[in-house]
């Protein structure tokens, strides 16, 4: 090898190293800074051409001891659980114990009144199935711990009609997957837990992997973190049951599993997806399947696939989930054209996922201020916007603000939001909102001296309301 060979090569080597370390040096200051204003609380790992290029965990995993989260941290997956229940299904398909045509009353006669579904129409979203998350707020007895066994019951009983002709649209429904592990069960003869343990977790050494109801049936397990959310009118993280949140929810539909209830760490999920896009644990064909994306007999595009959410079709695929239950907020994706993988797992239902930010940095493209940085304004400077604003579009209304240890808090007189903003400008505050949805809280002073409160989505404006001072 010549030595102006081994020189480029040298400095080849040397701008790749820098390059990623200042990349590393970006996703660590944008992961900080939304840590520092209540953004982001949990782990991340990101993965490019085959090599972790970051993995570092912010905030705790459990707020009364201060265990920190660490990349051994265990989360619930909430939504990002369906991937596996799908792959549980083409697994028992590849053994021939099922097929993707066969009905959902062949396996669970009981709901005969759903003709026409079939396990290909659970899988993609398209079988006209009601949501059982809404139903069950109703006609469940909260003091009750629901299992897939009495969903079944539930809608056995009641006979509901489906919402649309299966496979005439695409319609997310946690119900589906929640059937799908029942189908799995009655197939295989094993409770969910230890088919994918069998089928799925053991074979790829995802030994932190596995299905939990952890108010069913509680137990210590060693670095699981907590899920929280805001207790109400404070920033003290509470678990979700508590009644100064007030979600009965999770406790009540805590048994269901198949549409939600897979813990795992963001080394395991590695783990998967690495199977997943190297075909070395579905064959191409599988992996085809469950990442095609489908049309409707209308000719609208199904981009779901199996558990999968999909985007960019054969030549740019893009695959993966997102999820939030309890507390927790997940996030798992893959671009198959740039080897990239994304995953962020959360212990707060709060947590946005820099998803723009994280590719322009590693894209070395110019950074677009996905979640503006909060700025640091005097107390009575952010406290003066308190008070109460008449919406204009409905005089009825009122838009209710109040100050919070340096943020504002949005209620109205119909709905008790209890969402915070912080200060990005004088006059502008920024909400922080489910997976980082964008809200901004815009006031202005008006020549009678009132003060004129603008709600802005996505810089469009969606509501106003003014709120009337004292005038000399």
């Amino acid at each position: 090898m010549t030595q102006i060979r081994i020189l480029f090569i040298c400095l080849f080597l040397s701008v790749k190293g820098f390059s990623q370390r200042n990349a590393q040096q970006k996703l660590d200051s944008v992961f900080s800074m939304m840590y520092a204003q209540h953004q982001f609380n949990g782990t991340v790992l990101i993965e490019e051409g085959g090599k972790i290029i970051f993995s570092k965990a912010y905030g705790h995993r459990d707020t009364l001891s201060k265990h920190k989260n660490t990349q051994e941290t265990i989360y619930e997956l909430a939504s990002c659980s369906k991937q596996f229940t799908a792959a549980a299904i083409l697994l028992l398909h590849r053994k021939g114990m099922l097929q993707y045509e066969d009905s959902l009353t062949k396996f669970i006669p009981e709901l005969s009144v759903w003709k026409g579904v079939r396990i290909y129409d659970l899988l993609r979203h398209t079988s006209g199935i009601p949501e059982y998350i809404a139903d069950m707020q109703n006609g469940w007895d909260r003091r009750k711990i629901a299992t897939n066994d009495d969903l079944i019951r539930f809608y056995s009983s009641r006979k509901d009609t489906l919402l649309f002709a299966p496979g005439s649209k695409h319609r997310y429904c946690n119900t589906n997957y929640a059937l799908l592990a029942t189908i799995a069960e009655r197939v295989s003869g094993l409770g969910f837990a230890e088919l994918l343990k069998e089928y799925i977790f053991s074979p790829l050494n995802m030994k932190n992997t596995f299905v939990y109801n952890h108010r069913q049936h509680p137990q210590k397990i060693k670095n699981r973190a907590t899920g929280y959310v805001w207790k109400k009118n404070s920033f003290d993280k509470i678990t979700s049951e508590n009644p100064n949140y007030g979600d009965s929810l999770v406790f009540y539909l805590d048994g269901i599993v198949g549409n939600a209830k897979v813990n795992s760490t963001v080394n395991d999920i590695y783990k998967w997806i690495t199977a997943l896009k190297n075909n070395s644990f579905f064959t191409p064909e599988e992996f085809g399947l469950m990442t095609a994306i489908t049309k409707t007999p209308a000719g609208k595009s199904v981009s779901y696939g199996f558990g999968l959410e999909l985007s960019g079709g054969n030549n740019n695929l893009s695959f993966g989930h997102t999820g939030s239950w309890d507390g927790y907020t997940t996030f798992i994706y893959h671009n198959m054209r740039k080897n990239r993988t994304i995953i962020i797992l959360q212990n707060f239902n709060l947590g946005a996922n820099p998803y723009q930010t994280i590719n322009q940095i590693l894209d070395n493209k110019p950074i677009n201020i996905e979640y503006p940085k909060k700025i640091e304004l005097p107390f009575a400077e952010i406290e003066k916007f308190a008070g109460y604003y008449t919406d204009e579009a409905n005089k009825a209304e009122q838009q209710e603000i109040t100050f919070l240890n340096g943020y504002l808090v949005h209620n109205s007189s119909k709905v008790k939001w209890d969402m915070r903003f912080f200060p990005i400008a004088k006059d502008q505050f920024q909400g922080i909102r489910q997976g980082g949805a964008d809200a901004v809280l815009k006031f202005t002073d008006m020549e009678n001296g009132d003060t004129k409160l603008e709600m802005l989505q996505y810089g469009k404006v969606i509501g106003t309301s003014v709120k009337k001072n004292k005038h000399n």
